[in-house]
C-alpha cells in the first residue's frame, strides 16, 4: 500500500515542507504550517511536470507588437491623475490605507460615477451587508440601476456572478475577507490570498474588465498578509493623511501602466471624498508663524505644494528623544548631528520633535533646509518670516545642494504671495521673488 504524501505550507510566507514544523525555517513564524489536501498537492505536482515538458522559444523584441492600452475616466480627476490618465481595462488595482480613511467611500463613489456613465458595476463586500452599503450610497448619492451590490465572501459565487453579467468594473472590499473552497486555510492566509488574487487577475485579463481590491494594512502601514499580493497586481495605491483632517492623499507605489510620481488629493465631506479643488494653503498657515515653524515647497509629481514644518526643541530630562512625523527619523538624526558639528549647538542634551503639517509625508531631500530652519527657530525661540520659503538639500559636509524644478517651485511661491526664498542656487528664469543664495548651513543663521 502506497504511503500517503504529505505537504505542509507556511501561512505567513508560503514555504513548503514535507513534514510539519513547529517553527517555519524560512520566516521564523511559530505554528504557521498547515497541511495541504490531496487536490492541492496534485495541482502543485502537475504544475511542476508541465513546466518541465513545456517547450518555449524566445522572440526578438523588434518583432513584438506593442499592446494598445485602453483607458477610460473614473469620473474623478485626482484618481485619473494617480492612475496615469484613467482606469485601464483588464487591470488589477490594490488600494490600501488605515481604517476609516476613505477607501470604501472612494471606491463606492467611483462605482457610482461609472454607473452614471451607463457602465455595469459590481460592488462586492465581505465586511458589510448590502443594507449598510445602501446607507452609504444614499449619503454619496450614487443610487443607479447599473450599480449592483453583492455581500459575499465565497470566491466561487463571486466569480459566477461576474461571469453571469456583462460588468465593466468590479470592486472587492476586501481581499482579506474572501475565501476559496479549493483552499482549506483560513481567510487572509497566504494560501488564500495568493489563490484569490491569482483567480481575480486571471478573470480581469480574460474578461478585459478592471478590478479594484481593497487591502487592510498593518500597524507599520504595509498591506496586511503576504507581499505576493502587491507583486501580483498591476497597480498599488496607498491612502495617506491625518484622520482628523479633511484632506486625504492617494499615492501610487506601483503602476505598470504609468508613473508612480503623481499623488491625488481629496477632501472628505458629507458627500464623501471629493477632488480637492485647490491645494493652495491647505498645508500651511497664512497667519504669523510661531517659533519653530518654517515653510518649504515640495514636488508631488508635477504639482508643487507649499507645506509648513514644525519643530520643538526642549531641554531633555534623561535620555534625549528624537521623533518625527511625516519625515524620515534617520535623516533627522543626521541633520541634528550636522548642526552640532557645524554650528556647535549642544543638541545632545535636548529633545527634538519634528512634524509635517497636514498629515503629508516628505520623501524628497529638498526640505532639509526648512527642517534645519525650524529647529534653529525653536532652539533660539525666534519667529521666522511668514513670507520666506526655505529650499535646499543638505549634505553631510554642510553644503546646500540644488533642488529639482526650482523655477516651478518659485512660480508657486509667487502665486501664493510669498516675497522671499532661501535657495542654494540662482533660478534660470527671471523672478520677482527676492532670492537669498545659501551654499552652506552656517549661512542660514544670517536669515534667522
Amino acid at each position: 500500500m502506497a504511503k500517503k504524501k504529505s505537504l505542509f505550507e507556511c501561512q505567513a510566507c508560503g514555504f513548503q515542507s514535507p513534514r510539519w514544523l513547529g517553527k517555519c525555517t524560512n520566516c521564523g513564524e511559530w505554528d504557521s504550517m498547515v497541511e495541504l489536501n490531496s487536490e492541492q498537492i496534485k495541482f502543485i505536482e502537475e504544475s511542476k511536470k508541465s513546466s518541465f515538458n513545456k517547450i518555449v522559444k524566445a522572440t526578438p523584441i523588434t518583432e513584438i507588437m506593442q499592446d494598445d492600452i485602453d483607458r477610460f475616466s473614473s469620473g474623478s480627476r485626482e484618481l485619473d491623475l494617480v492612475l496615469g490618465g484613467g482606469i485601464v481595462s483588464g487591470s488589477l488595482t490594490l488600494i490600501g490605507g488605515s481604517p476609516g480613511i476613505g477607501k470604501s467611500t472612494l471606491l463606492l463613489k467611483i462605482a457610482g460615477n461609472l454607473a452614471k456613465m451607463n457602465r455595469g458595476v459590481l460592488y462586492v463586500s465581505g465586511e458589510e451587508s448590502a443594507g449598510q452599503i445602501k446607507l452609504r450610497a444614499n449619503r454619496l448619492d450614487v443610487n443607479y440601476d447599473n450599480l449592483f451590490l453583492l455581500a459575499e465572501i465565497n470566491l466561487q459565487y463571486i466569480m459566477q456572478e461576474i461571469n453571469s453579467k456583462n460588468y465593466n468594473f468590479v470592486v472587492i472590499d476586501s481581499i482579506q475577507t474572501l475565501y476559496s473552497e479549493e483552499t482549506s486555510s483560513a481567510p487572509g492566509s497566504v494560501t488564500q490570498v495568493r489563490t484569490i488574487t491569482f483567480e481575480l487577475m486571471r478573470l480581469a485579463k480574460s474578461l478585459d474588465i478592471p478590478i479594484f481590491i481593497i487591502g487592510h494594512i498593518t500597524k507599520d502601514g504595509s498591506i496586511a498578509g503576504p507581499r505576493v499580493l502587491e507583486h501580483m497586481v498591476d497597480t498599488v495605491l496607498y491612502f495617506e493623511g491625518d484622520l482628523n483632517s479633511e484632506l486625504r492623499l492617494l499615492r501610487g507605489f506601483k503602476n505598470r501602466f504609468g508613473s508612480t510620481n503623481e499623488v491625488g488629493i481629496f477632501e472628505m465631506s458629507k458627500s464623501g471624498l471629493l477632488d480637492a479643488k485647490s491645494v493652495a494653503g491647505k498645508f500651511f498657515s497664512r497667519d504669523k508663524l510661531s517659533s519653530g515653524s518654517a515653510l518649504t515647497v515640495i514636488m508631488e509629481g508635477s504639482r508643487p505644494i507649499i507645506i509648513e514644518i514644525q519643530a520643538l526643541v526642549a531641554e531633555a530630562y534623561g535620555h534625549p528623544k528624537r521623533s518625527s512625523t511625516g519625515f524620515d527619523n534617520n535623516r533627522l538624526n543626521m541633520l541634528l548631528a550636522l548642526l552640532e558639528k557645524k554650528l556647535d549647538l549642544p543638541l545632545g542634551t535636548y529633545d527634538v520633535f519634528v512634524n509635517i503639517s497636514g498629515g503629508i509625508k516628505i520623501n524628497e531631500p529638498s526640505a532639509d533646509l526648512a527642517i534645519i530652519a525650524s529647529i534653529l527657530s525653536s532652539y533660539r525661540d525666534r519667529e521666522l518670516s511668514s513670507k520666506t520659503i526655505f529650499l535646499g538639500e543638505v549634505s553631510l559636509t554642510g553644503d546646500i545642494r540644488e533642488v529639482t524644478a526650482l523655477n516651478q517651485r518659485l512660480k508657486e511661491i509667487k502665486t501664493q504671495g510669498f516675497t522671499k526664498a532661501v535657495i542654494p542656487n540662482r533660478p534660470l528664469e527671471e523672478t520677482t521673488i527676492k532670492c537669498y543664495i545659501a551654499d552652506e548651513v552656517s549661512k542660514v543663521v544670517e536669515w534667522m
